[in-house]
């Protein structure tokens, strides 16, 4: 698994969330028995959650680095970000309606489901890790590594290319 380093390139939520997205579901408040149809619904937009708040977050987190370097302004991060979320919400529609579809036939999938779940959402955890630390200036890279030092934590096995050891603080 590589790491995406290009400022300018927005990651795009994919099958990493896919698993979480078809388990969610948000509970539409409606009375009475859980129906297929209910089910469905609920699980639909539940990974049209998913997949939206995990795509703001990437993509507000990678683009705050341009911000900072002068090369976006804030609106045009906002609006970069509402287009990017509204593309990957459409995306957690189908994948949220077809995922509650097989669950719907097969519900034993939703064990296996959770797992792979649970592996994709420490991936994002990742992506999303990244997509922070690009957007920190040196200055707070460097008051981060010596903290994470200071902590007994090495960030050098986690931000590939970066000093895997600081000099002893005084």
């Amino acid at each position: 698994m590589t790491r995406e380093r290009d400022p300018f390139r927005i990651p795009q939520a994919g099958v990493e969330v896919a698993p979480l997205a078809g388990l969610a579901a948000l509970d539409l408040g409606i009375g009475g028995s859980l129906a297929p149809g209910r089910f469905v619904s609920e699980s639909t937009l539940g990974g049209m959650v998913v997949y939206g708040v995990y795509q703001a977050l990437l993509c507000g987190l990678r683009s705050e680095a341009l911000v900072r370097r002068g090369e976006l302004r804030r609106r045009d991060q906002a609006a970069l970000v509402a287009r990017s979320v509204g593309r990957s919400v459409q995306r957690g529609a189908a994948t949220g309606l077809v995922l509650s579809l097989v669950l719907l036939i097969f519900p034993w999938l939703s064990l296996p489901m959770a797992l792979a779940g649970m592996v994709g959402a420490g991936k994002a955890s990742v992506d999303l890790f990244h997509a922070f630390w690009d957007g920190l200036d040196q200055s707070q890279k460097e008051e981060l590594h010596e903290a994470a030092y200071r902590a007994g934590v090495n960030l050098g096995r986690l931000v590939h290319g970066a000093r895997t050891a600081l000099p002893e603080p005084e």
